[in-house]
């Protein structure tokens, strides 16, 4: 129980990040760059307390796998500009598990038993019928008045948004296998290096990006807690119960940002979360199975 208590806190974190970056404002670049600033503070401190071992590949993967993070990240702050984060925030999350399975089934080789191609098939299918509900609008000419969202650009971002998240997932699950608490340092300077070259390296320390050094603390927090989660309920839980953050997702932008919905629209997110949250736990269960 203390494990799933403290893997409810990335949850919050991690969910949070969306809406309260968009709640400050600014361009997805200076989003993105105030992030992992707030971010690079959090990671110094950490590497402060503990002063780990650093070498010379943890250094250098640790760099690239930031700088991949960041293009997740830029991309995922672009599709909320296009389509609301309401939206971008369970597409992002799910296409996130769908990808990250298929490639550790089927290059790594992660599922190797018929029950559990049989529970992550169904946790798939899922996720892409969340996908569908959680995206779908309501066509009426009188819902579509003051609206504006841009399905393709999102999609597009999203696009690139997954397969930065992804690749970085897999540098550091699969590929390299780093103490997290000592790999946190070299990330964060990757994550600025990346939000740098979003940027083309024109640094402009404006209010916006200040605040949104902020939300670089929250992801540092989920970091820290999805540590002692996994350590306690073990990182299947801990990843699952994570991915649960759409839910904060959805919330945020409804009740903070003010992104409208029909009652139609309501009840097909409402779904979408259903498949999302029972997706979810059924990856968690393949990974233990």
């Amino acid at each position: 129980m203390e494990g799933i208590i403290l893997a409810l806190i990335p949850m919050f974190a991690w969910g949070s990040i969306g809406f309260a970056s968009n709640k400050i404002g600014g361009k997805p670049t200076q989003q993105t760059f105030g992030m992992t600033l707030g971010a690079l503070a959090f990671a110094f401190v950490v590497w402060l307390v503990v002063r780990p071992e650093m070498t010379w590949q943890l250094w250098v993967f640790g760099i690239i796998g930031g700088i991949l993070w960041s293009v997740g990240q830029s991309g995922q702050f672009q599709a909320m500009k296009h389509v609301g984060v309401s939206i971008a925030g369970p597409l992002s999350s799910g296409a996130q598990l769908v990808l990250g399975s298929l490639v550790g089934a089927f290059l790594f080789h992660e599922w190797t038993k018929p029950m559990q191609f049989v529970l992550g098939m169904s946790a798939l299918a899922l996720l892409v019928i969340g996908f569908y509900f959680s995206s779908k609008q309501d066509q009426s000419d009188d819902n579509q008045v003051g609206r504006s969202v841009d399905l393709p650009k999102g999609f597009r971002a999203l696009a690139y948004s997954t397969v930065g998240y992804v690749s970085y997932a897999v540098l550091f699950n699969n590929i390299m296998k780093f103490e997290a608490l000592a790999v946190i340092l070299p990330m964060a300077i990757g994550m600025v290096l990346g939000a740098l070259l979003f940027m083309s390296f024109k640094v402009d320390l404006d209010i916006l990006v200040i605040k949104n050094g902020s939300v670089g603390l929250l992801w540092g927090i989920g970091n820290i807690f999805m540590l002692l989660a996994a350590a306690k309920a073990g990182l299947a839980i801990a990843f699952s119960f994570s991915q649960l953050g759409v839910i904060i997702s959805i919330i945020g932008g409804i009740l903070f940002l003010g992104e409208t919905k029909t009652k139609k629209e309501m009840r097909w997110v409402l779904i979408g979360i259903a498949c999302f949250v029972a997706g979810a736990v059924l990856l968690g269960i393949v990974k233990t199975y």
